[in-house]
């Protein structure tokens, strides 16, 4: 079946208040450096070759906009080790919505960012 739409995701959109601080925010969390102006409404981090970008938006030029963040994870981020990505996301001061639960083949936990947006970080075995 022929579709116009490629097979492929480009980019994550993850909506923010407030573009500076959630791109420094973002920068710690996943370890990347911040590169070019940060301006409104968007920046996007380069999540590697291949892989889709992560994008914060802020809705600068959306009058009226308000954020509502959703009650389940929007995307999940990769980590090797559990604990260490865990511990990390609690230095950052992030609220866990759920704690580190280990399955057959992955272990995943759950936090907020600053907006209240959940996210999963996910180690996964071969």
């Amino acid at each position: 079946m022929n579709s116009p739409i490629a097979n492929r995701v480009d980019t994550i959109f993850v909506h923010v208040t407030n573009l500076e601080r959630a791109v420094e925010w973002y920068g710690r969390l996943l370890g990347a450096a911040v590169t070019g102006e940060v301006r409104s409404p968007i920046y996007t981090f380069d999540m590697g070759e291949g892989r889709p970008g992560l994008t914060l938006d802020d809705h600068g030029f959306d009058d009226g906009y308000e954020l509502r963040p959703l009650n389940h994870p929007l995307f999940n981020l990769s980590a090797s080790d559990i604990q260490a990505a865990y511990d990390h996301v609690t230095e950052l001061g992030a609220e866990i919505v759920s704690e580190i639960q280990h399955f057959p083949d992955l272990s995943e936990f759950t936090f907020k960012d600053l907006d209240g947006n959940i996210i999963a970080i996910c180690t996964c075995f071969s």
